[in-house]
């Protein structure tokens, strides 16, 4: 009998500038990492799409500060960890109102997860939002099984 590992494995990570040139690069990196035949590919890149941005806009970052993009698989899903600088004034929230022009990245994550959340690292350290994506392994994708 197989069994998955006890310990994620870590497909990428990378760090990437607080500028908005930053999301389009997250995206091909993510892509790269999972692979285009990966099944849960486009949610993935998606969802990083939809934290980096948020990190690069709620954050106040700039061009000199550093977001931390990590993803891991473990146990049939995928994990997308973004470290920025945080937000003294804000948490991390689903907007209340799906109809509006713009703010719903964190609506869009929580749909495609089936868990995320946030936590603060510390004081000059930031905060880390964090999303995981459930899939089905086909044809050898998936968590390496010892």
């Amino acid at each position: 009998m197989k069994r998955a590992s006890a310990q994620p494995r870590v497909l990428g990570t990378t760090g990437l500038a607080g500028v908005r040139e930053s999301v389009p690069h997250a995206r091909t990196e993510v892509r790269r990492w999972l692979g285009d035949s990966h099944p849960a590919v486009d949610d993935v890149v998606l969802a990083t799409s939809e934290l980096v941005t948020n990190a690069i806009i709620h954050t106040g970052c700039g061009a000199d500060d550093y977001i931390g993009l990590t993803v891991t698989e473990q146990d049939g899903a995928i994990r997308i960890e973004v470290n920025d600088p945080g937000s003294s004034v804000s948490e991390p929230e689903v907007r209340k109102d799906p109809d509006a022009e713009s703010g719903r990245g964190l609506l869009i994550v929580r749909e495609l997860s089936h868990d995320w959340g946030s936590c603060d690292d510390g004081p000059g350290i930031g905060r880390t939002v964090w999303c995981a994506i459930r899939f089905t392994p086909t044809n050898g994708s998936g968590p390496l099984m010892p």
